[in-house]
């Protein structure tokens, strides 16, 4: 026994001088150990959350947000999901094309001119189509501030550049709402005579251009409000979200589906109604909202529409003078009031 345990000790010690062994048998180099992968401490992890007051309440940093919002671009460039951000800028690049500026929650998104399908039919080359661009140009200039809808069509993951269409998600927009029918109406879910909401994407003096689930149209301020309105300006602003209804829709094309709509129907009040507010012989304040071939068309502060043809004070009315105005006549047919102007109380000069 001795002698066997003799035998084998000394083989054990002729092993040991040609391998020396761990316990667990493995075993790592110096020049391994330096460069692997440091073991997070506790106090590393522990720095990794902020500290807050209410308890299991976790703080989320820019950091953390930005990489969450990194995520939605992600995965609108991966399954095309559409997001909605705001028309930022319109850019010339240094080779000359026009691109439009989005800001999605942080993030830079620039969107060709191309993609913004602010124009139907083919691109024309040439003179005309220097021309196009120019108009096109001043379109997306108008539209700064809007809600613009997009689908990520490429990024850049190391400058996280990204690079997206809203003519994508237009067309998807017009497929759902207007192209594919309801299960539960067995109509599309725009049509004729719905009240939808829409977004004002350009306002003018007399007019103003909504979005209606990706098909754009102009409203004229004759169907914007009962109300006379010497400037759309005055009232609506791009960005803003508002109520219309359609009245009417073409949508043999889904590329060139068209719209009209106005504001004006969807309000219960009438002219005619408001008429009743004034008397013949009597006088009320008013502002003038334009003036037409010598006819004052002004907006009186009890809400109702009149015209003057004729004016007593010794200067010129004109568009948002504040006038003293004498009621002649009621014209109920037309739910306005004719009479003449008595006073300019304020000019706007």
């Amino acid at each position: 026994m001795l002698g066997d345990g003799a035998e084998q000790t000394g083989q054990g010690g002729e092993e040991d001088t040609e391998a020396p062994q761990s316990e667990d048998h493995t075993s790592v180099p110096k020049e391994e150990a330096d460069t692997a992968d440091p073991v997070p401490s506790r106090s590393t992890e522990r720095d990794r959350y902020v500290l807050t007051i209410n308890a299991k309440d976790r703080i989320e940093t820019d950091e953390d947000r930005a990489e969450l919002v990194w995520h939605e671009i992600r995965t609108s460039h991966i399954n095309g999901r559409m997001l909605t951000g705001t028309l930022d800028g319109v850019e010339q690049t240094e080779s000359g094309m026009t691109i439009v500026v989005v800001d999605y929650k942080g993030y830079r998104i620039a969107i060709p001119i191309r993609e913004m399908m602010l124009h139907k039919g083919s691109i024309p080359y040439g003179a005309e189509y220097y021309s196009l661009m120019d108009r096109l140009n001043r379109i997306a200039s108008s539209m700064m501030g809007a809600e613009i809808d997009f689908i990520v069509r490429g990024i850049d993951k190391a400058s996280r550049s990204v690079v997206a269409s809203r003519r994508a998600a237009m067309l998807r927009k017009r497929q759902t709402f207007y192209m594919d029918v309801s299960e539960a109406t067995g109509a599309p879910l725009v049509y004729e005579g719905r009240v939808v909401q829409a977004r004002v994407v350009g306002v003018a003096e007399k007019a103003l251009r909504v979005e209606v689930f990706g098909v754009e149209c102009v409203i004229l301020a004759r169907d914007l409000s009962v109300d006379w309105l010497g400037d759309a300006r005055d009232r609506y602003s791009v960005g803003d979200r508002v109520l219309v209804r359609v009245q009417t829709i073409d949508r043999s094309d889904i590329n060139n589906i068209s719209i009209t709509a106005d504001i004006r129907s969807i309000s219960a009040d009438t002219s005619q109604d408001r008429l009743q507010k004034c008397q013949v012989q009597s006088k009320y304040v008013g502002r003038v909202t334009d003036f037409r071939h010598g006819v004052a068309y002004i907006r009186l502060n009890n809400g109702v529409n009149a015209i003057a043809h004729t004016c007593l004070d010794r200067r010129m009315p004109g568009k948002k003078d504040d006038v003293s105005f004498a009621v002649t006549k009621l014209d109920e047919e037309r739910g306005v009031a004719v009479g003449i102007i008595t006073r300019i109380i304020k000019q706007n000069l």
